[in-house]
C-alpha cells in the first residue's frame, strides 16, 4: 500500500494579504485624523491649568499685600508678578508650545477676545467677572478681577475670583 500524497499548499492567499492590509490602513487613517484633535486638547488642558496657577498666584500676591491687586498695566509690573510668583524666568510658566505668555492689560470690561490664532496674551481686567457666557467680562468690585485667555481648539478661557 502506498500514501498517498496530496499537494497542500501552507500560506496566505493574495485576498486574505490585501485584507489585512485594507485593515491596518484604515486603523492608521483613523489615528491620524484624531492624533492632532487628541494633542490640541492637551495642549488646551494645560493652557487651563496654566490660567488656574496664574490665579493662585493673583490670590498668594493679595494675601501678601493687604489684598490689592498686583500691577499688571506695565511691563516691568507684568514681567517682576511672572517671575516673582509664577518663575516664568526660569520655564516653569509658559506656553505648551514653550513659548512665554504676557500679561495684556488693555482689554474693556465687556469686550470679547477676538477669535484668531493663539497670541499667548493673558487678558487681566481688574474690577471685574467673567460674564455668564464665559466669553465676556463684566463690570464688578474694585478688588475683583477677571482673566481671559484664547484656547487653541475650545474657545476661550475665562475665570475670576468670584
Amino acid at each position: 500500500m502506498q500514501k498517498r500524497q496530496t499537494n497542500t499548499m501552507k500560506g496566505f492567499t493574495i485576498i486574505e494579504v490585501v485584507l489585512v492590509l485594507a485593515i491596518a490602513g484604515l486603523i492608521f487613517l483613523m489615528v491620524f485624523i484624531a492624533l492632532p484633535a487628541l494633542q490640541r486638547s492637551q495642549r488646551d488642558t494645560q493652557r487651563r491649568d496654566d490660567m488656574s496657577r496664574f490665579m493662585s498666584a493673583i490670590q498668594s500676591y493679595q494675601s501678601n499685600n493687604n489684598g490689592n491687586l498686583p500691577t499688571l498695566t506695565t511691563q516691568a509690573g507684568s514681567t517682576a508678578f511672572l517671575n516673582n510668583y509664577l518663575k516664568q524666568d526660569v520655564g516653569e510658566f509658559v506656553d505648551p508650545d514653550g513659548t512665554n505668555y504676557s500679561i495684556n492689560t488693555n482689554i474693556d470690561p465687556g469686550n470679547q477676545v477676538a477669535a484668531g490664532n493663539i497670541d499667548h496674551n493673558i487678558f487681566f481686567v481688574s474690577g471685574a467677572r467673567c460674564g455668564e457666557d464665559g466669553n465676556t467680562i463684566e463690570n464688578d468690585g474694585a478688588r475683583n478681577y477677571a482673566i481671559l485667555y484664547r484656547l487653541e481648539g475650545a474657545g476661550v478661557y475665562c475665570g475670576d475670583n468670584n
